[in-house]
């Protein structure tokens, strides 16, 4: 059920074919990282950023009228969840943070979304969804636990940056619902104008311009399959159907879905890159698993337990 004047927005429940839709968008993301791995081989990340989102807006672009929003929340949309987050978790990976470990990382941007919704948007929090989300935290602590120092110090601070900009990218995707209905992809679509002029100036800046020359030259079917991947499938596909998301139902019951990413994530890891899993993977994943459902349903079923329990 969307979020509508009528409804508390605590109380809404998300709908069974957009909760479907979110799976997809969490198996999708879950194997970015090991695209995001394979990319950075071959082109620098800030230059793969760039052409990133130059693929996903041409020749998109083309088949999407562009929605009637002011252009500050293309440029706060693209400059956030495109530009920051992707910047920072190109980067952490290129220096050496693992794919696994970057997609449980990235997920603290739940908490920081949670805490910028309640400063900015007002939206009150449940004690159901506290305590699902500091369950969800104690299963990343419980999984981040077992890679002990294989997780460089500046990789891990890149990424929590990346979280942040990501969880500043989710309040003004919830802000969107103040336009009225829109169409949450052509807004992807044409946001997507904005970060390639940002990441080429950072990559002509950082990386330089013949890092960047040598990439182009030596251009191989894998990174083309990466950025493919990464454009169409990780951006159209799965930041149109979180956009719609985000604008249909509050952000603290969105956000929790990234809480699952890592699951995927190390999965992808283990089958691409031959991380293993240790048992206290799956007890972190059980954990968030639980954390989940708790921030989901919780207040529905202690709402019956209570119901039960008045005579």
């Amino acid at each position: 059920m969307p979020l509508s004047h009528n409804a508390p927005r605590a109380a809404v429940l998300i709908a069974p074919a957009d909760l479907a839709l979110m799976m997809v968008v969490v198996l999708v993301w879950g194997m970015n990282f090991a695209v995001i791995k394979v990319g950075v081989v071959g082109i620098p990340p800030l230059l793969l950023g760039a052409m990133r989102f130059m693929l996903a807006a041409f020749p998109a672009l083309l088949f999407f009228k562009a929605p009637k929003v002011p252009l500050r929340w293309y440029v706060l949309y693209g400059m956030t969840i495109s530009v920051g987050q992707f910047a920072f978790l190109f980067s952490a990976i290129h220096v050496g943070m693992p794919s696994g470990l970057a997609s449980l990382v990235l997920q603290s941007q739940a908490f920081f979304t949670m805490v910028f919704a309640g400063l900015w948007l007002k939206e009150r929090w449940q004690a159901n969804q506290v305590l699902g989300l500091l369950l969800a935290g104690g299963g990343l602590v419980l999984i981040g636990s077992a890679h002990g120092v294989s997780m460089p110090l500046g990789g891990f601070a890149l990424t929590v940056a990346a979280a942040v900009m990501w969880a500043g990218g989710n309040i003004v995707s919830r802000s969107l619902g103040r336009f009225g209905p829109m169409d949450q992809q052509a807004f992807v679509v044409w946001a997507s104008l904005v970060p390639p002029l940002p990441f080429l100036a950072l990559s002509v800046w950082l990386e330089g311009p013949q890092a960047m020359a040598s990439a182009l030259l030596h251009f191989q079917w894998q990174s083309l399959a990466a950025l493919a991947y990464l454009a169409w499938a990780a951006t159209l596909f799965g930041y149109g159907v979180w956009t719609r998301m985000l604008s249909r139902y509050p952000a603290n019951r969105v956000a929790p879905f990234s809480l699952l990413v890592p699951l995927v994530g190390l999965t992808t890891g283990w089958l691409v890159f031959g991380e293993v899993l240790q048992p206290v993977h799956f007890a972190g994943g059980a954990l968030l698993m639980a954390g989940l459902l708790l921030n989901l349903f919780g207040a529905r079923w202690l709402g019956r337990k209570t119901a039960l329990a008045v005579p």
